[in-house]
């Protein structure tokens, strides 16, 4: 992924672009999914394939920083 495109909120990141993000294994992008306390969003399945909306992923980091704010 080319940092300097612009990406919209409505753009869909792919699971390997997701696990780049935030440098973790499919495992653990697993284990996230699984554990409701930590609310990771669903994928959008196509054709087989995972893919997340930037917009939701963007939002789950702003929940993860207000909770450490205010730990």
């Amino acid at each position: 992924m080319n940092p300097r495109i612009q990406r919209s909120p409505e753009d869909m990141l792919p699971a390997a672009q997701v696990l780049a993000r935030y440098q973790v294994s499919d495992m653990t992008l697993f284990r996230w999914l699984k554990a409701a306390r930590l609310s990771f969003p669903q994928p959008i399945r196509i054709n087989g394939r995972r893919y997340w909306r930037l917009a939701d992923l963007q939002a789950f980091e702003a929940r993860q920083a207000a909770q450490r704010e205010a730990a």
